[in-house]
């Protein structure tokens, strides 16, 4: 078994938009590219197109429709990946050390080489962010792309995971929640940030951010809908209706 740090020097982890989430599954295609090439084994498909495809994915986006009682229903896009818990189940029942967590950034991780692909770090996890690999047979998660943020040969502006560089509508944030004056905090502070599944008692470090309210149903449906501003049409639209008239 693995034990946690008791404290760790910063708490580097993801904060999501899901305000700002157009479901576009970008972050996915480019966790998934990174983490293929790159860090440790690399991510299996199998059967990739056949009739039945299964794969290893660190990052997945599902959807939802939610309703509301004052406001018309919409769709949410929830990415879902790794929360690095500060208190995380997935470490301590490893029977290997295999899982970790770090104690300079509190990131958690898994050493491939020392994995035998039981499986109970996938049973204790309550989030369902890890997956076996396949092909490889050992368990993968989400890095933080450790290769990544640490990496001097990389500009500045490319030092974060591959799913926020690459996020188009600017919905995933990253940096250290362990520090209250970091942008990551601020903008939990500032937009109410939640813990996913906080009854589990896991303390994930990273947080979502909800939705903002949209329109009321009295705007959509009724009450203060725009005056049209003409009631015959002029100019080049008028020309065009007239033309429009003739054709038999």
């Amino acid at each position: 078994m693995t034990d946690l740090p008791q404290n760790t020097g910063q708490k580097l982890g993801l904060v999501i938009d899901l305000d700002t989430c157009v479901g576009c599954h970008a972050c996915v295609v480019a966790c998934k590219g990174w983490n293929t090439e790159n860090y440790g084994a690399p991510l299996s498909d199998q059967d990739p197109y056949g009739a039945d495809p299964s794969g290893t994915f660190l990052n997945r986006v599902h959807s939802f429709e939610a309703y509301f009682d004052d406001a018309p229903a919409q769709i949410i896009h929830f990415p879902r990946s790794c929360l690095h818990c500060e208190d995380a189940p997935c470490v301590t029942v490893c029977p290997t050390g295999a899982s970790y967590k770090r104690e300079e950034d509190g990131i958690v991780l898994v050493n491939e080489a020392d994995c035998m692909g039981c499986g109970l770090c996938a049973w204790a996890c309550p989030y369902g962010a890890r997956e076996m690999d396949a092909k490889a047979g050992v368990m993968k998660k989400c890095t933080l792309c450790v290769d990544r943020i640490y990496n001097e040969n990389l500009q500045e502006v490319d030092r974060v995971p591959a799913c926020v560089r690459t996020c188009p509508a600017g919905a995933r944030h990253f940096g250290d929640l362990g520090d209250p004056e970091s942008d990551v905090s601020k903008l939990v502070s500032e937009r109410g940030g939640v813990d996913l599944m906080p009854e589990q008692q896991t303390r994930p470090v990273n947080k979502y951010l909800p939705p903002r309210p949209k329109d009321s149903k009295a705007v959509m449906h009724g009450d203060s809908q725009l005056e049209p501003v003409a009631t015959e049409a002029t100019g080049l639209i008028a020309w065009v209706d007239r033309m429009l008239e003739k054709l038999p």
